[in-house]
């Protein structure tokens, strides 16, 4: 398991395009989130142990926020060839198992991933109304407790809650945000 950074792409780009089928096979778009107050785009996966150790957090967390009106997507861009346990049918197992409501995306081309930068899961981006980057980073300061790192810190989200907390109330996150920890996007080969 390797100890990725995520890349902390530019705050006040503007949310890359996607259009991405879920576990049901339905399209969603960035696009339809173009009403919402804020835009909540997660990297994840089904195998990394940084994505295991907060996706039961991650449920509780997509109902609370949704319910004030946060779009919130998840996209697995891992390639399935090295890592089939993360394809579309194990996926929609995930989504299921964890309580997941927000919508699971496939990025298989893993054009989408790039656009946005993404190197790690979790990978977290949090657009605001007008689909700017207001806020890149971990979800909190706890990791998944392993004999060579980690921590007992409970998953709170607590970086990532007052930072959509500052998005619903219209005002700008800080700036000064802690890069995410996770496994590495698994790419395909050139």
């Amino acid at each position: 398991m390797a100890k990725t950074p995520s890349t902390m792409l530019a705050l006040g780009t503007r949310a890359p395009d996607f259009r991405l089928p879920d576990t049901e096979g339905a399209v969603v778009s960035r696009d339809d989130s173009a009403t919402a107050p804020g835009l909540l785009v997660m990297f994840l996966c089904n195998h990394c142990p940084y994505v295991q150790h907060i996706r039961g957090g991650l449920a509780d967390f997509a109902r609370e926020y949704r319910a004030k009106g946060l779009a919130i997507v998840a996209i697995n861009a891992n390639d399935v060839s090295q890592y089939p346990e993360d394809g579309p049918e194990d996926m929609k197992e995930q989504a299921s198992r964890n309580g997941w409501t927000f919508p699971y995306l496939y990025d298989e081309t893993q054009e989408v991933a790039r656009s946005y930068d993404a190197a790690c899961t979790p990978d977290l981006f949090l657009f605001d109304a007008d689909q700017k980057l207001v806020y890149r980073g971990q979800l909190d300061d706890s990791r998944p407790q392993r004999k060579d790192f980690g921590n007992d810190l409970p998953v709170t989200g607590k970086d990532l809650r007052a930072a959509i907390d500052m998005v619903l109330a219209g005002k700008r996150p800080d700036p000064n945000q802690k890069f995410s920890i996770g496994c590495n996007i698994k790419w395909k080969a050139e």
